[in-house]
């Protein structure tokens, strides 16, 4: 697979001479990938994810989307539709009386012809399962519903990634999990997806994680081989997600668990082994 995003001894900070919000980051995205950055507030991966879109430009070093340089002025607009960007706050993002208004914005902003559009608006909408709300007021919806329309809003523009900075962070449980499940069909339908979070159950069905911390990448890997070090992630104030701390705990208490718990679906694959063989 090919390089989409290519992140080079990228600094920044927010005023000449202040601390650095991101210190010397180097990595690099495959397309196809579902790559979460993962770390404590003010650990600097929400600064990394503006600079991905272009928002924020490095003091020093490269950002390259689709082998376009962010600091290219003539190339922003075509970094900005490839690279779309949903954000923490869903109501921040919605524009319009009506949810297809809404979704129609991004198309409007980036020129595509009128006739286009209706067809666009739609195919975006079913993808996030909203099309049964095209016409209904975005405050009337909940935050789940609203973030998924934000979704469509970028997906109506055909990104070839989605940066999601915290999209689930102001959700209740339920509006998390609809949001990620949708994420990741995306993912499976050929999108790269780059998910900031700090959510540990959400990083674990990733397939890669980047470990940020003080403005630096500190651990790369799999979700198993970053899990693995649950001392190392402690002292970086970040915790292992619950199902792999429930299976350590057993393991102590000689319950003969097998392979990498991570997720509620491990932990089920795990019981029911160990039932079948009682």
């Amino acid at each position: 697979m090919s390089q989409i995003i290519e992140i080079s001894h990228v600094k920044y900070a927010y005023e000449e001479g202040g601390p650095l919000a991101v210190d010397d980051v180097t990595l690099s995205v495959e397309e196809g990938e579902f790559t979460a950055i993962l770390g404590q507030n003010g650990s600097g991966k929400s600064t990394l994810a503006k600079l991905l879109n272009g928002l924020y430009l490095p003091d020093e070093g490269t950002v390259r989307v689709l082998g376009m340089d962010t600091k290219d002025e003539d190339r922003i607009w075509q970094i900005r539709q490839a690279a779309g960007m949903v954000f923490q706050n869903p109501d921040n993002q919605l524009v319009a009386t009506m949810v297809r208004e809404d979704v129609a914005f991004g198309l409007e902003n980036i020129g595509v012809m009128t006739e286009e559009m209706p067809g666009r608006i739609e195919s975006a909408l079913r993808a996030v399962g909203m099309e049964a709300f095209m016409d209904r007021a975005p405050h009337l919806l909940s935050g789940g519903q609203k973030q998924r329309v934000a979704i469509a809003g970028i997906l109506a523009m055909r990104p070839r990634i989605i940066i999601f900075d915290e999209a689930t962070a102001m959700l209740d449980p339920a509006g998390r999990r609809e949001v990620f499940a949708t994420v990741r069909r995306l993912n499976q339908e050929g999108i790269t997806v780059l998910w900031i979070t700090h959510f540990m159950e959400e990083a674990a069905q990733c397939r890669k994680i980047h470990v940020m911390n003080a403005g630096r990448i500190v651990r790369s890997g799999t979700p198993a081989e970053i899990f693995k070090d649950a001392a190392g992630l402690r002292a970086l104030r970040l915790d292992v997600p619950a199902m792999t701390q429930l299976a350590g705990e057993l393991k102590k208490r000689g319950v003969p668990l097998c392979g990498d718990i991570l997720t509620i679906d491990d932990m089920v694959r795990e019981v029911k082994r160990l039932a079948a063989a009682v």
